[in-house]
């Protein structure tokens, strides 16, 4: 078996183990059905799509998972709206990641199975936490014991401890002594002494009085202090549920806390709030990590010795606290604790809390039941195993809320006192604006049955106490401004204005402030007959003749002096000022290729035509192509546009978009993407201009004309629906056919009788039928030859044959029918 064969062979078992790992990483993930989206924050949604993105998933397969996990229907619908509401704050309104799902498709190996991603679960920050489980779990806490501090007083000696102990005054001596297996120490000079099991405080006193004997004048100018060397390891047995028991090795100055860090603290299943610490076979002591973590207690955190065991039994009562609490979580509760417990355990309420009453979900028999907790029984009422409280929010509504708006001066929502009046309402909103109407207002009134109602009222009469109206809670008070009650404004100026365009309207407006504000007269314009179009109102809808706007002609100062005119403007009048009379831009056209002096020209006379224009060129070169010779020009009016408009960038846009509905029409006609309608050149016969001078066909030239005289030809393209178009040299005895074939010949989609010759000058000559043969035009020298393609055919041809073949038979029986019954 080669090396190849060897792989294949193991491929299977690489999936299948694969397979394997995802199983048992499937079965480590826990159940969710006990989880309620209606408790889950804003934070945890959050959370739960960043994790979900993170290892890959869309939103669907996120919605899948959860449901694989136990979550039922109808909390996974409330996931998704959770969801779908997060997308829509976030701008993204799309629920699934369908990029991220077919990326992942195309990525996916079955012998590279990421195990890893699998067995993180994404769905942890929805269950309830443990109270105090995270103690031990979190990665930044330490429960190591500082090795640095001083010695306790009350610290047991033992074997492998070192002992420093320092005489100092009459008598210098330093010893380092380590103690024995047997608990001695060997001072020297003196002896062996016993200090196992002793304290750092009674072996002082000992070795002290020991020194004292043996001629140290301690006290008497000497003094001794004991302090610790090395310190010794002694072992600690953790059973009971943790997530990591065993035997541990620490340091003699350990505590409980410093076990329990090292055992990965208590797993789902431990009691956090009656741990034993047992030595020599009794419980010395219980310890209650909620001491610590709701009181900074360390009472019951003592120093272990070696051979102490240190169990953790199963909690008895674990409850669940939600809503509206600081610290939503599962906690543990030991006889003589009551709900008022729980409640400071969780940090007390948020600021939203409904604090009169709790939920519970109890455990009955075989289901649950909900009881409602008031608060004065908090501190009666004992907690059950199972059981879940859960806070509510207030209620989103005011009880004493009144609200104003329009034209006041502080629009808003008020308190409302007791008897407050409408105007007692407006005085504290600092009273009306000038802009006010003052004829009506309305109060949107909230009825018993929630409904509303409208009760309008003068404001005048309010105003003069003529009316006192009481105000109610939840009153809604509308004050219109007289603006809001008409058009707005406005006033319009066109013409040779430096900005034309709309403006708004103020009363006494003149002529010449609008022109002002318009940035002044334009170059060249008139401030003689300015016309001011005026709307009417009484115009006789029974006369054909009847004028449906008013004109006056104005004259204004062109310094817009005061002294000038006093013409008062109205609401939507329109403004229209002109050129003056003969004003005329320069205009200019381009002359390019064989002339003597190609460039620029300035239009000298309104009839300069073409001739003229090639006369102060200097006349063509002795190479120039005069049958070639073509005027381009924009000509707009083949698009329907408007040449005389000012607006270059609206013009143009509006010849893209109706080049591209001719193009679009002609794809829908012939299927093909080349559209080039050659819309901007103009045919002309240079040659017979130049015989004939200002002749009808010596066309006057235009702004932006470009008139190009060519170099003489000598080739002849030949594009379209041809097997190889290319360039082909001209021969004047060739044919249309002829080039053709020079080009590979017709494709077999070509529309022979459509094609067409495109001259130098411009002009296009297309194919004629004469009875079934096609006259093709004639070939010139640059002359560019197109042939068309067929239109594709719409629809299968034997469904068509079929369609009309069933439409005939119909259309035969229902004649034959009528003869039938026309004879009898």
């Amino acid at each position: 078996m080669n090396k190849f064969n060897f792989l294949i062979f193991l491929f299977p078992l690489f999936v299948f183990f694969g397979i394997v790992n995802r199983a048992s990483a499937q079965t480590n993930l826990q159940n969710i059905s006990s989880v309620n989206v209606d408790d889950l924050s804003d934070q945890q949604i959050k959370q739960l799509m960043q994790q979900a993105q993170n290892s890959g998933l869309s939103d669907v397969e996120l919605l899948q998972q959860a449901q694989s996990r136990g979550m039922s229907n109808s909390q996974i619908q409330k996931l998704q709206a959770r969801i779908k509401e997060m997308r829509s704050k976030a701008g993204s309104n799309s629920l699934t990641d369908t990029n991220s799902v077919s990326q992942r498709r195309l990525n996916y190996k079955p012998d590279n199975l990421d195990t890893t991603a699998i067995g993180k679960d994404i769905f942890e920050n929805l269950r309830p936490k443990i109270f105090g489980a995270d103690l031990f779990r979190n990665k930044s806490n330490s429960f190591e014991p500082n090795l640095k501090l001083a010695t306790p007083v009350n610290y047991i000696i033992g074997p492998d401890d070192q002992l420093n102990i320092n005489v100092y005054g009459n008598s210098l001596v330093n010893w380092k002594l380590d103690v024995s297996p047997e608990g001695n120490i060997n001072i020297p000079g003196i002896g062996v002494l016993n200090v196992g099991g002793k304290t750092i405080e009674n072996a002082t006193s000992l070795i002290k009085s020991k020194l004292a004997a043996n001629n140290y004048a301690i006290g008497r100018g000497t003094s001794v202090q004991v302090t610790l060397g090395n310190i010794r390891s002694i072992r600690v047995i953790m059973i009971g549920q943790l997530e990591k028991p065993g035997t541990y090795t620490l340091p003699s100055l350990a505590t409980v806390f410093n076990a329990l860090y090292a055992a990965g603290g208590p797993n789902e299943n431990g009691s956090l709030r009656q741990i034993e610490i047992i030595r020599n076979n009794r419980i010395i002591r219980h310890l209650d990590v909620y001491d610590f973590l709701v009181k900074g207690n360390q009472k019951d955190n003592i120093a272990l010795q070696d051979q102490d065991i240190i169990r953790v039994p199963t909690y008895r009562t674990r409850v669940e606290m939600a809503g509206q609490i600081k610290i939503p979580a599962l906690f543990e509760v030991v006889p003589g604790e009551s709900l008022q417990d729980i409640i400071r355990y969780a940090g007390g309420f948020t600021d939203s809390a409904y604090t009169a009453r709790i939920k519970v979900s109890q455990i009955s028999d075989q289901q649950r039941k909900l009881t409602d907790v008031v608060e004065a029984d908090y501190k009666n009422y004992i907690p059950l195993r199972g059981d879940k409280y859960y806070v509510q929010s207030i209620l989103d509504r005011f009880e004493n809320r009144v609200t104003i708006n329009g034209a006041v001066f502080r629009p808003g929502e008020y308190e409302l006192q007791n008897g407050l009046t409408l105007l007692q309402l407006i005085e504290n909103a600092a009273g009306l604006k000038e802009d006010a109407f003052t004829e009506r207002g309305t109060i949107t009134r909230l009825k018993p049955d929630n409904s509303t109602e409208i009760i309008s009222f003068n404001v005048k009469d309010v105003l003069n106490k003529v009316a006192t109206i009481s105000l109610q809670r939840e009153d809604v008070v509308n004050i219109s401004s007289i603006f809001d009650l008409r058009d707005k404004y406005q006033i319009t100026i066109n013409g040779s204005v430096r900005r034309p365009g709309i403006f708004a309207f103020a009363e006494n407006m003149k002529v010449e402030d609008l022109i002002l504000k318009a940035g002044g007269f334009a170059e060249g314009a008139s401030p003689k007959r300015i016309e001011v179009a005026r709307r009417i109102n009484n115009s006789d809808p029974e006369s054909k003749s009847s004028k449906v706007a008013e004109v006056f002609s104005v004259n204004v100062d062109s310094q817009l002096k005061l002294a000038g005119v006093n013409f008062v403007l109205k609401p939507f009048d329109i403004v229209s000022i002109y050129s003056l009379p003969g004003y005329e831009k320069q205009k200019t056209v381009k002359v390019e290729g064989e002339v003597l002096y190609p460039g620029s020209y300035t239009i000298e006379t309104k009839n300069e035509k073409i001739s003229g224009l090639l006369a102060r060129a200097g006349g063509l070169t002795a190479s120039a192509d005069v049958q070639g010779g073509s005027l381009k020009r924009n000509n707009t009016a083949i698009l329907g546009i408007d040449k005389n408009r000012s607006d270059t960038i609206a013009i143009a846009q509006e010849r893209a978009e109706r080049l591209n509905r001719l193009k679009r029409a002609y794809k829908d006609s012939t299927d093909t993407n080349e559209v080039q309608p050659r819309n901007n050149y103009v045919g002309i016969d240079l040659e017979s201009i130049l015989k004939s001078p200002g002749s009808k066909i010596d066309l006057l030239l235009e702004d932006g004309d470009v008139l190009r005289i060519p170099k003489q030809q000598q080739i002849v393209r030949v594009n379209g629906a041809v097997l190889y178009p290319s360039a082909v040299v001209y021969n004047q005895s060739k044919s249309f056919k002829g080039y053709v074939l020079n080009a590979g010949g017709f494709s077999p989609n070509a529309l022979k009788k459509r094609a067409y010759v495109v001259y130098p000058n411009g002009t296009v000559r297309g194919t004629r039928k004469i009875l079934f043969f096609n006259n093709h035009p004639s070939v010139k020298p640059g002359s560019e030859i197109y042939v068309p393609e067929k239109p594709k055919s719409v629809g299968n041809a034997i469904q068509t044959v079929l369609g009309l073949t069933t439409g005939l038979a119909s259309l035969g029986a229902i004649i034959l029918g009528i003869l039938s019954l026309r004879h009898n």
